[in-house]
């Protein structure tokens, strides 16, 4: 038998600056500056843990009690249940509730039927009449024709009958770096709200997708802004290592030892979650910076990176110049 392990402790005091607030694009709705992503790695510590339910639903409260008021789930996250658990009783304009459908596929029979049975299931875990933002999950560029001919359309009509107030998507990013899937749909104004992959290692939605975003006024989600490459140090040397290899960084422009320790040594980022979590966060074009995590210390420490100020202009620059040309990353 291993050692006794203290009990998790959920605090809700607040280390840092109060909750910053936004409006979410043309949406109207005011949301947190850090929203809680109820998926990713972690999924509020449920990943392959079926007696978790009681820690996620006292972890998606600590984030409600530290100012977030934005909480992102979806139908394949296995999440909805709890955080339908958590914000039961709260008022329930106090809560922004996004969550997205998985696509049905092409040979489905009646895939606008699915859409539609897809938020009456969201609906009820959830324990609403109504979802704030409701998404097209993971929409690839093989995707995009069949989703924007044959899913958008019943989207549309659950806005119209008040079950949904705004229509989102989210990019495949994994197979999709480049964001060719935004691009289009963005210009054709399919969407309220995207939620798009944008990191300090991939930073090319900066060129390609928020100037789009920003002057047809859609709502920008942030994910991936700290994945396994920029939380296990072993990681990130093994990625810039390959990056050096292929020729895609100059051997002399970074110490593949200690790839970004510049960050630490030359900025007041105490780590480099700390550091990831603010490029995002200060970027123009992004409304909300999503963070998920198991852990109440964690959440604690990724919503306080998120509420400090920018990296400095030079910290900045020198990541332009080793990142700002790659969209090949996706930061795992």
């Amino acid at each position: 038998m291993g050692p006794i392990r203290p009990p998790l402790q959920y605090s809700t005091t607040p280390v840092f600056s109060p909750m910053e607030y936004t409006t979410l694009g043309k949406t109207g709705l005011k949301v947190s500056v850090a929203g809680l992503g109820c998926g990713g790695p972690s999924r509020l510590g449920m990943r392959g843990d079926a007696g978790a339910e009681d820690h996620a639903v006292r972890l998606i409260k600590q984030a409600l009690d530290l100012g977030v008021t934005f909480l992102d789930t979806a139908q394949n996250y296995g999440t909805e249940g709890v955080v339908g658990k958590a914000i039961a009783g709260l008022p329930r304009d106090q809560v922004v509730i996004s969550t997205k459908k998985t696509l049905p596929t092409p040979d489905e029979a009646n895939p606008q039927a699915a859409i539609i049975e897809g938020l009456e299931k969201s609906l009820k875990l959830l324990g609403t009449d109504y979802i704030d933002v409701y998404h097209l999950h993971g929409v690839e560029p093989k995707d995009y024709e069949f989703a924007q001919n044959r899913l958008i359309a019943p989207m549309r009509r659950l806005k119209e009958q008040g079950k949904i107030r705004f229509i989102g998507v989210t990019e495949g990013f994994v197979v999709d770096t480049s964001h060719t899937m935004l691009q289009d749909s963005i210009k054709k104004n399919l969407w309220d709200v995207v939620m798009v992959g944008f990191n300090l290692l991939n930073p090319s939605a900066r060129k390609t997708v928020f100037p789009l975003t920003m002057q047809s006024v859609v709502g920008v989600l942030d994910m991936f802004a700290v994945r396994r490459a920029l939380s296990q140090p072993a990681r990130l040397k093994e990625m810039c290592a390959e990056l050096v290899g292929k020729g895609a960084l100059a051997k002399d422009s970074i110490d593949v030892n200690d790839p970004l320790g510049f960050l630490l040594k030359e900025t007041d980022a105490a780590t480099l979650p700390e550091a990831a979590y603010r490029f995002c966060r200060h970027e123009r074009g992004v409304d909300v910076v999503l963070t998920g995590t198991g852990n109440p210390e964690h959440l604690k420490e990724n919503i306080s990176a998120i509420l400090k100020p920018p990296l400095p202009k030079a910290a900045l620059e020198k990541l332009e110049s080793l990142f700002g040309g790659l969209d090949n990353l996706t930061g795992n």
